[in-house]
């Protein structure tokens, strides 16, 4: 199926192949259909999946993120000003849709973050997080 992550696949292949021109074009084929900047020189884990196609989805181009994790749509994973760090993310997260995860950080293994959170503090593995900053409200 024709989505955001399929298209990101495509161009993050093409450019460690070190072709230079064509995951260019791709990434802006991605703003164009789903409005969402998602860059070849981000490293997206395999089995990872945007909602709703990646809808408005920002990555950051330096970013890390793990395997098998859920990004809903109308996300941002990206730094902070006066921090040139960006976010590693872990393995088997959800990300809520709306949700800003910024700045040096690192989000753990199994986390789930909520609709709407704003993330700028590291979050430890199985926990849930929610909250404009998010603190953690349970853990798995």
């Amino acid at each position: 199926m024709l989505n955001a992550i399929f298209l990101y696949k495509i161009q993050r292949k093409l450019y460690l192949m070190k072709i230079p021109i064509i995951p260019k074009i791709i990434k802006l084929i991605i703003f164009l259909i789903y409005n969402s900047s998602i860059p070849y020189e981000a490293q997206i884990g395999e089995g990872t999946s945007f909602g709703y196609g990646g809808m408005g989805v920002v990555i950051h181009k330096r970013s890390v993120i793990g395997k098998r994790c859920s990004i809903s749509q109308q996300v941002t994973i990206g730094g902070r000003s006066g921090s040139k760090e960006v976010p590693i993310i872990g393995d088997d997260v959800y990300i809520g849709a709306g949700a800003k995860v910024l700045g040096a950080i690192t989000i753990g293994d199994k986390v789930v973050i909520g609709a709407n959170a704003v993330v700028i503090q590291s979050v430890p593995k199985n926990a849930i997080v929610a909250g404009v900053p998010a603190k953690i409200i349970k853990y798995l």
